[in-house]
């Protein structure tokens, strides 16, 4: 008879070893640390998303708390707080970086396989950024003028079908948002949908050449003249659609083709859009659904804030901080993926509150998940302690 591997290893079997190993291999540290690969020192880090942990000495005290546990879960190596602390310091975060991008192509192909959402194309992303403080002033690098703190920022674009990661990036604080525009390979025929922030014409022509499409709210001070205007309904909280040409002598050199802008009244906030986009085809109703959409980013940055450490960090180096972001998008992502793969239909936030408390359990996921979510959150700490106590009797 076959043991269930504990719900920590289900959790990574979405994740080929070959997969990891190639990205190992890419990027391979000067001086290995002893008895600790880079497969390990994942785990590791996902186990301090998942289960809260504090810091790195509460990382290696819970895991060494079931030694009988760790090589079912996936560890091979020694954990001890020296061999983390020292992985962190020292292992590539672009390791990680190339794991959760493999994660994102995942998960997007899963979503998009489902029933497309009937109010979004069949390819649609949302841009946007997040400030992450690390909370110290002291650091010699990542200073933020705004908060004379250090930080960093992470880019995200978010697929619209399913919301969730579909390629990241970290840079400093200070980055301009607009230049991330020009860091990754534009999809023909997908739309990108993006803030003011945004707005650079340079950039944007190139998502027109590249046959994608874009919407962007507009800023107040761009020069237009009228092309054309099309009628609207009155019952819709379209106020306009109009095509128009850029007048400027600089924004019309940069973006010489006509763009669309379509102005609607936000009643959530009691404010009036207005968002300019390249797109002629799709109805003025369903560009200002799109652009709203667009909250979906916000809410995933605001998720994984409250939800996984990324206002605490295990290090204080930037290359420690650097692998524990990335760390994170791949745990959220792993639980994406989970989450379509079963069908489950709790929320992330209910997979996760389970997940945290029963990492050591030998049951399957989908059993564990299609329990009734009060008694599963009621009986999920005694379980634990019990599983704990039984390992190591």
């Amino acid at each position: 008879m076959s043991v269930q591997p504990p719900v920590f290893a289900q959790l990574f079997q979405s994740l080929h070893p070959q997969e990891f190993a190639r990205c190992a291999n890419r990027f391979p540290m000067r001086r290995k640390s002893k008895r600790f690969s880079a497969w390990d020192h994942l785990l590791a880090l996902s186990f301090g998303h998942l289960g809260r942990r504090e810091s790195l000495r509460d990382i290696v005290g819970s895991l060494n708390a079931a030694p009988s546990a760790l090589y079912h879960m996936g560890f091979r190596g020694n954990i001890t707080f020296s061999n983390l602390a020292y992985s962190n310091a020292r292992r590539s975060p672009q390791l990680f970086q190339a794991v959760a991008q493999i994660l994102m192509t995942k998960a997007r192909r899963l979503y998009q396989a489902s029933p497309p959402h009937p109010d979004l194309p069949q390819v649609a992303f949302a841009l946007d950024s997040s400030i992450i403080s690390l909370g110290l002033a002291s650091l010699p690098w990542g200073f933020y003028a705004r908060t004379g703190k250090a930080a960093l920022k992470l880019h995200m674009l978010l697929s619209l079908q399913g919301n969730v990661p579909a390629w990241a990036f970290i840079t400093e604080a200070n980055f301009p948002d607009m230049k991330i525009l020009g860091a990754f390979t534009p999809i023909p025929q997908a739309f990108y949908v993006m803030d003011r922030g945004y707005v650079d014409f340079v950039l944007l022509y190139r998502l027109e050449k590249a046959k994608a499409f874009f919407v962007v709210r507009s800023k107040d001070h761009i020069a237009f003249e009228v092309i054309k205007s099309s009628k609207v309904s009155k019952n819709s909280n379209v106020q306009s659609d109009q095509i128009i040409r850029l007048t400027s002598s600089w924004s019309k050199k940069k973006y010489p083709a006509l763009l669309r802008r379509v102005e609607f009244y936000d009643a959530e906030n009691d404010n009036h859009i207005a968002v300019l986009t390249n797109n002629f085809e799709l109805s003025a109703e369903k560009i200002a659904g799109l652009y709203r959409k667009r909250w979906q980013v916000e809410l995933f940055f605001k998720w994984i804030k409250q939800h996984l450490r990324i206002r605490d960090f295990f290090g204080r180096s930037e290359n420690a901080v650097r692998c524990q972001i990335w760390a994170a998008i791949s745990t959220y992502l792993l639980v994406a993926i989970l989450k379509q793969q079963l069908k489950i239909r709790k929320s992330l936030y209910e997979m996760v509150q389970i997940l945290s408390t029963r990492l050591f359990e030998q049951t399957p996921v989908l059993t564990l998940l299609s329990e009734d979510s009060s008694d599963a959150m009621e009986q999920s700490e005694s379980h634990q302690l019990q599983k704990l106590l039984s390992l190591n009797d």
